[in-house]
């Protein structure tokens, strides 16, 4: 996969965040999805001690959640740690990850904020805007916007409102277990979020993709540390 929509990464915090503001306007909130066959699931994660930092895709096929094709691709991080700036600092690997694909996924799910994000652009925004895919945020945790706790029962969810705006859901993937955060990555609804997270996440808290993307991360920094 090659991105559709370039820019640079060697960018100052002030230039980034004006970056930011710029391409949230290219963020579209509405389904745009054809046959989803492949689904992918992406995650980053750090050695200790250092920048150098291991970023993962992995396809699975939509309908059995198989895993179809795993990528890595080993790097340093570039930007610095600024808390709402990840992407800056995540996805240049991540990119170079995509492009080592061979199955062109049809929808992403990110391990991260999309629209419920304080310039709303989270990574799952960035990365859609990026390759202008499909994309949907899935957070393990709530980065800004207060909500109800939902039911007990899976698929009960309150919506995460900031300043009076919807930006996600909290949504409950399993019974009686921690909600999940989801928001509009890129080219994707809300509720069509939420249907593919429940529908990714038919075992456990987590969809598939995340769980798969991050046992490949996290074997690859076993690797490493050797």
């Amino acid at each position: 996969m090659i991105p559709k929509n370039v820019h640079s990464w060697e960018l100052s915090e002030d230039a980034a965040l004006k970056l930011q503001s710029d391409l949230s306007s290219k963020v579209q909130v509405d389904d745009q999805l054809e046959e989803v066959r492949y689904v992918a699931g992406v995650d980053v994660a750090y050695e200790k001690g250092s920048d150098k930092l291991v970023a993962a895709v992995v396809v699975l096929d939509a309908s059995t959640l198989g895993v179809v094709e795993t990528v890595i691709a080993e790097d340093v991080a570039a930007f610095p740690y600024v808390p709402g700036l990840f992407s800056f600092r995540e996805l240049p690997s991540l990119i170079k990850a995509f492009e080592k694909l061979e199955h062109t996924p049809d929808l992403v799910v990110c391990d991260g904020q999309g629209l419920a994000h304080p310039r709303r652009f989270g990574l799952a925004c960035h990365l859609g805007v990026v390759f202008d895919i499909p994309t949907i945020g899935c957070g393990k945790s709530r980065l800004l916007g207060e909500a109800n706790v939902p039911g007990e029962k899976r698929g009960s969810f309150e919506p995460l409102i900031d300043n009076d705006e919807i930006i996600g859901n909290v949504l409950r993937t399993q019974d009686g277990i921690n909600p999940i955060y989801v928001s509009v990555g890129h080219r994707v609804s809300l509720e069509t979020a939420c249907d593919w997270v429940l529908r990714l996440s038919s075992k456990y808290r987590l969809p598939e993709t995340t769980r798969m993307a991050d046992q490949a991360v996290n074997a690859r920094l076993k690797g490493l540390d050797r």
